[in-house]
């Protein structure tokens, strides 16, 4: 699984991933613990207790599918080691590959190519670990400022009720269609892209997969499931690439737009 002989799996990284990911889990037993305490103080019955870790454990299950999959997006490029780092403190899909696509394309590269320079590898990681942090600090300056703002928008009147809904997903919309259109489009600084039917089959098929289960899960009152339709949308946009590569002639999988 690892190749030690590679800097981006070596000895030094994998301690790191120890060590990071050791006080991770010891943090959220912790608090794990200190709550469950809590709820025993106040009067909340073990049963409840159980029933309320259970429920958690098993939703937290899509999102884990989610973050596997970005490990496994970024993999080719920047190895196992820091992706997974990076995505067992705070990231997620959207922002991960994107900081990372960003330097990758400033350094001439794309997310499909492996990194082999110990130099472009920092830089990648350093990019993608600070930009983190400023949502992070933002948060703890301004956050409870928007979240007044917004509370008095939305008292004003019903119509207006819904508008951290539409910012949220404007916001969101607004980083889909950034992919999308590298997608589509997807020309590097260096002239190079994967660009092309590969791409643009792949988006198709996250696309027609999510909305088939998200269908299923609307006609068959499975609320619950909802939160699975994303992962499970990369996965199978993943496996039909994987399949349409197999049965497909390499002139054919092979093209894009930029040659």
């Amino acid at each position: 699984m690892f190749d030690f002989a590679d800097f981006k799996e070596s000895p030094l990284m994998l301690g790191m991933a120890a060590l990071i990911i050791g006080f991770v889990v010891v943090e959220s037993l912790f608090f794990m613990i200190k709550a469950w305490r809590r709820g025993k103080e106040i009067g909340i019955s073990t049963e409840t207790l159980k029933n309320t870790v259970v429920s958690s454990a098993l939703f937290s299950v899509a999102p884990a599918i989610s973050i596997l999959a970005t490990v496994v997006v970024l993999a080719s490029a920047l190895g196992i080691v820091l992706p997974w780092i990076r995505l067992s403190v705070v990231g997620n899909l959207l922002y991960e590959t994107t900081a990372a696509e960003t330097m990758l394309d400033v350094l001439g590269s794309n997310i499909n190519t492996e990194v082999t320079n110990e130099a472009d590898f920092a830089a990648i990681a350093w990019v993608m670990t600070v930009g983190i942090c400023f949502g992070l600090v933002l948060v703890t300056i301004i956050g409870r400022f928007i979240i007044n703002k917004i509370s008095k928008a939305t008292a004003k009147s019903e119509k207006s009720s819904n508008i951290a809904d539409v910012i949220s997903a404007s916001a969101f919309i607004g980083i889909i269609s950034a992919f999308v259109a590298q997608a589509i489009n997807g020309k590097s600084s260096d002239g190079s892209s994967d660009a092309g039917f590969m791409s643009i089959m792949t988006l198709v098929s996250a696309i027609v997969i999510f909305l088939i289960f998200e269908t299923l899960c609307q006609k068959l009152k499975l609320k619950k499931l909802e939160i699975f339709a994303t992962p499970l949308s990369i996965f199978g946009a993943m496996a039909m690439a994987v399949l349409l590569n197999m049965w497909l002639p390499e002139t054919v999988t092979s093209f894009t737009w930029w040659g």
